[in-house]
């Protein structure tokens, strides 16, 4: 499954609803946590792609029965990912810090004269919950971040890059 993205921010909402009904048709409900992380992985990756590049881009899903549900962002740019640590007051720069929170392995890639980022969810109910939580709480009001296992700045930000 995949859906071509243009360079504009009001395709990260088209990109949601696409997610949700491709997931809905494979059997994973909306109110599901882990439709929940998957819908905010595909927002943060798509909006990377969109505001950071400048590029059209194509977003993928993959949803084998029953193991790993896999999003991919591919776009033109050759500019690779890069964390930022930003300050409390700033409205932007924790979209991979999300992804390195709700997904179980993420990275990156070179692809012809672009890039592939990619994430995987296993599909089990005892992961979502957790990171639902995380996702949906502690990085969204800035506040306790350190107190969150593994999350010192970015020091224990986990990423591949092939």
């Amino acid at each position: 499954m995949q859906l071509e993205i243009r360079p504009d921010p009001a395709e990260v909402g088209r990109a949601r609803r696409w997610a949700r009904s491709r997931l809905a048709g494979c059997g994973i409900a909306a109110d599901e946590p882990l439709a929940e992380a998957l819908i905010l992985l595909v927002s943060e990756l798509v909006t990377n792609a969109v505001v950071h590049t400048g590029c059209p881009a194509v977003l993928r899903i993959s949803v084998p029965q029953p193991a790993t549900v896999r999003v991919e962002v591919a776009d033109g740019s050759t500019r690779a990912p890069v964390p930022r640590w930003v300050d409390c007051e700033e409205t932007g720069g924790r979209g991979l810090a999300l992804v390195d929170g709700l997904a179980d392995r993420w990275g990156w890639s070179p692809e012809g004269a672009g890039k592939r980022i990619w994430c995987e969810l296993d599909r089990c109910a005892e992961s979502r919950a957790a990171a639902v939580a995380y996702g949906g709480g502690a990085v969204a009001a800035c506040e306790g971040l350190e107190g969150l296992d593994g999350y010192e700045g970015y020091e224990g930000l986990a990423y591949e890059a092939v």
